[in-house]
């Protein structure tokens, strides 16, 4: 089940042999932690960065690859809830992110184009019509459209110009020659700022978690903040050209985009360890409205939910100033993560920016997705299952649309056989079974 992407080999980095010291040690090799070493290494600050598996092996490799200032419906939302400086900052931040990720792909070929974004919704124009007010009043350049060259029948959407999509591995492939990796290497334990390996201790002065979902649970409540999102693609042959990257503002809805002659159909997701239409969803749109299309690949990715979706970026916790945290990217990685890199390494380097405080992992947490949190949690801890997560103690759920053992509380998941697949969990299940 690799995406299209992964036939893009990336350059093999050795396994940590021994112990190391640096200033910073970046854990968690997916895009976010690649960026924040790319940062660090034109800042001249020493790093290290170590991935348990291979580079951009597991949600990097799922993406489908927009890079975009336009998430969902949500300045409206900020607008609202946090107000007219937090809308701006939130804005400044990802635009920058956009310009940022322009000036990269402009020395390295991959495929990087220019596409308009739309959010759409199916059943609601009023939400549409207040986003687009939200970005006017921001000085952003949008526009609402009442038709879109899709199979789909929409209230509205707001489309904002100039934003762009890529191909993600080979980008990174160009971003991380020269620079200092150890792969296979799963940090066991951290004791203060020393990680501990199986072939080698790092101490470093900071430390960065890269690590999708956080895995240093005394600190910062991540596993009350966050949850995950599990989403499903398709790439089709002979569909159609879109001419744009599109999204339904609604979690159930689906995602497109061009990929040269691929359309990359994306949505039947759910919270992870729940009920999905997964690929049979999306294989039913496709047969109805794409008969002449054919299924050239299909893959899976999650995501890092946050409590009022925007990220957590920066001090991994109010008593932990030598650790930071970079997650809660919630459906939009990759701009996410270069605005995460962005932030930390000027944290790290010394330098202050006018936005990064509106990701503050230290924010209220005091939101109405705490308490579906809390009680996913509760309820799970108390249901008998067959399988326990050895994160917190949650009750397994089988998924049946990809052979395995999923955590709904927090997004572990593990083959039929109990080997890890995702974070955060940092083991296998105890047990090895085979799956029902």
């Amino acid at each position: 089940m690799e995406s299209i992407w992964q036939e893009t080999k990336l350059p093999a980095f050795p396994r940590l042999r021994g112990d190391v010291h640096t200033d910073v040690l970046i854990i968690g090799g997916g895009m976010a932690g690649l960026l924040t070493a790319h940062f660090l290494r034109e800042n001249n600050v020493p790093y290290v960065l170590v991935e348990k598996g291979r580079i951009a092996g597991e949600n990097t490799g799922h993406t489908t690859a927009k890079i975009t200032m336009q998430h969902g419906l949500i300045y409206h939302r900020i607008l609202r809830s946090g107000g007219m400086e937090q809308a701006r900052k939130y804005l400044r931040a990802n635009t920058l992110a956009c310009e940022t990720y322009e000036r990269l792909c402009s020395r390295i070929a991959c495929d990087y184009e220019k596409k308009d974004n739309y959010v759409y919704s199916t059943a609601d124009a009023k939400k549409t019509e207040q986003e687009l007010y939200a970005l006017q009043r921001l000085g952003c350049d949008a526009a609402l459209c009442r038709d879109l060259p899709l199979p789909i029948q929409i209230a509205g959407a707001v489309k904002v110009p100039g934003q762009a999509q890529f191909h993600p591995l080979k980008f990174l492939a160009g971003l991380v020659q020269g620079l200092c990796i150890y792969e296979n290497t799963c940090v066991r334990e951290m004791i203060g700022s020393t990680a501990i390996t199986d072939t080698g201790k790092i101490t470093a002065k900071q430390v960065v978690c890269a690590t999708h979902f956080p895995f240093l649970n005394k600190h910062g409540s991540y596993f009350l903040k966050l949850y995950q999102h599990r989403s499903y693609v398709l790439a089709l042959q002979n569909a159609a050209d879109v001419d744009g990257m599109y999204v339904d503002e609604s979690d159930g809805g689906l995602s497109l985009r061009n990929y040269g002659r691929l359309l990359l159909l994306g949505g039947g997701g759910s919270r992870t360890g729940r009920k999905n239409g997964n690929w049979a969803e999306l294989r039913a749109f496709a047969r109805a409205h794409y008969p002449r299309a054919r299924e050239v690949g299909f893959w899976a990715a999650q995501d890092c939910m946050s409590l009022d979706q925007m990220p957590y970026i920066g001090q991994y916790s109010a008593r932990t100033p030598r650790l930071f945290v970079e997650t809660g990217f919630n459906k939009w990685g990759m701009t996410g993560s270069m605005v995460a890199a962005l932030a930390v390494c000027d944290r790290l380097t010394g330098r202050t920016n006018d936005w990064a405080d509106v990701f503050d992992p230290s924010r209220s947490i005091l939101k109405p997705q705490l308490l579906v949190n809390g009680f996913e949690a509760v309820v799970n801890w108390l249901t008998p299952s067959e399988k326990v997560c050895p994160h917190l103690g949650c009750a397994l759920k089988w998924n049946r649309a990809e052979h395995s053992w999923d955590c709904p509380c927090h997004g572990s998941r593990f083959t039929a056989e109990g080997t890890l697949l995702d974070n955060p969990a940092t083991g296998d299940l105890p047990d090895k079974n085979s799956a029902p």
